[in-house]
């Protein structure tokens, strides 16, 4: 995890979910996965379709409506094979790119970037030419303008998910989006999946509604993590609307729990919120950074995979829970088997004390 956070025992080797739940017999569905639940530092099992009898009714569950896109797009410089990473849109119809070399198990090795003005070859006759790094950023990433044609029907026609090497094979792109992700006008979306949210189903959600669990859709589109350097986030497209703005606080009035789905939730909700702890209608880019440090000011609890030991989520992990009840829930991750990465298991980090079950 973070310097801030160590779970005991890390990460199990062999434990990465390599394949969706659904691909993993006959019978099984997206909800086929593990809930871990960690009520402060209190930690119980559960599998995941039990949510809603976890949830109570008041609750107000945040969730990412952002579609993932095909953002993988083969290419070459010179006679090099590169692989392109589409991460983030910008305003004036640039797109923020990251070039990796194809591995066949996957595109996990960065490349180096740069210099301007280089040209990458592109499939259906496009080109892509390197502008300048991302400002702040490590030269992992790059702006680029694409010569020929719009990114959308690029990534359409030649796209596949990102995909890393821990996962078994290369996936349709429905098995990258959640049941909240809708289309965007413009062809936005996310590179990679807002993840915590692909366990739910339509019978799932329907089942929570029907227990007087909320939703308030939000809209964040995530860019390329990085899968080596555990970087923190770049600035996003982000959107809360009014009714969401309004639902959160009608929560929050009641005394209820807004549970974000996923640390992209966290991040629009949080970019959205006043000093004064009230979320209001806001769209355009965020540059924030939630640690425990800043806190949270919106967010109750937060529904969110199991991260990496490196990775930068883990410190608003703690910013939501704290320090003890996140290395308690890890703890009993890696003691249990549960299942990391897009395709694993889920955990729901919740309010409350007590000490950890089976320690």
């Amino acid at each position: 995890m973070s310097s801030a956070v160590r779970a005991p025992g890390g990460l199990s080797a062999g434990r990465s979910a390599r394949v969706p739940a659904e691909r993993r017999g006959p019978g099984r569905e997206r909800d086929d996965v593990r809930l871990l639940v960690s009520r402060g530092t209190e930690v119980t099992h559960h599998a995941f379709r039990e949510l809603p009898s976890v949830l109570r009714a008041g609750d107000l569950l945040v969730v990412n409506t952002s579609p993932t896109l095909a953002a993988a797009v083969d290419g070459r410089i010179g006679s090099a094979p590169v692989v392109v990473h589409f991460s983030t849109r910008g305003d004036d119809g640039r797109w923020a790119v990251e070039l990796r070399d194809p591995d066949g198990k996957g595109t996990t090795r960065a490349r180096a970037g740069g210099p301007a003005g280089a040209r990458v070859g592109l499939p259906g006759g496009a080109g892509l030419v390197l502008e300048e790094p991302l400002r702040g950023g490590s030269g992992r990433l790059w702006w680029a303008r694409v010569s020929y044609g719009a990114v959308p029907g690029l990534l359409r026609a030649h796209g596949r998910p990102i995909r890393y090497a821990y996962t078994e094979r290369d996936q349709p792109l429905s098995a990258y989006q959640t049941v909240f992700a809708l289309p965007s006008a413009d062809g936005a979306g996310s590179a990679e999946m807002p993840s915590a949210a692909r366990p739910f189903t339509a019978r799932l959600v329907a089942e929570l509604v029907s227990r007087g669990v909320g939703f308030a859709p939000v809209t964040l589109h995530t860019g390329v993590a990085s899968a080596e350097a555990h970087e923190p986030p770049y600035p996003e497209r982000f959107a809360v609307s009014a009714a969401s703005a309004r639902a959160i606080g009608a929560a929050r009035a009641a005394g209820c729990r807004v549970v974000a789905v996923g640390t992209t939730a966290v991040r629009a909700v949080e970019s959205a919120v006043g000093a004064d702890g009230v979320v209001r209608a806001r769209e355009g880019w965020t540059d924030l950074v939630v640690t425990p440090e800043r806190g949270v000011r919106a967010v109750d609890a937060l529904l969110t995979g199991l991260h990496e030991p490196e990775a930068s989520h883990l410190l608003m992990l703690e910013a939501v829970a704290g320090r003890a009840a996140l290395e308690r829930g890890y703890a009993q991750a890696v003691r249990g088997r549960y299942l990391w990465h897009e395709f694993g298991d889920v955990h729901l980090l919740l309010p409350g004390t007590g000490v950890v079950q089976g320690a």
